[in-house]
């Protein structure tokens, strides 16, 4: 779809800020993730923070992938 429009960006979609709240930064195996929380145990892959590309490839890190907080280290 396309939208031909003169209005701003912002009015067409606008800024939702409450969707960002729950996100966190951690670290899983050394590797920096942003991650939502699911339920008490889990939380979500949302995206891969890392520079490093053999990163992208461990298919238990892909966005969606659930990983257990237990495993995980919080990023200062």
């Amino acid at each position: 779809m396309i939208l031909y429009t003169m209005m701003p960006h912002e009015l067409i979609f606008p800024y939702d800020g409450n969707a960002y709240e729950k996100q966190q930064m951690v670290s899983y195996q050394g590797i920096p993730l942003l991650v939502e929380p699911v339920d008490q145990q889990n939380v979500q892959v949302l995206r891969i923070l890392s520079s490093d590309p053999q990163h992208y490839l461990h298919a238990n890190l892909s966005p969606g992938s659930k990983i257990s907080f237990s495993n995980l280290d919080p990023v200062q």
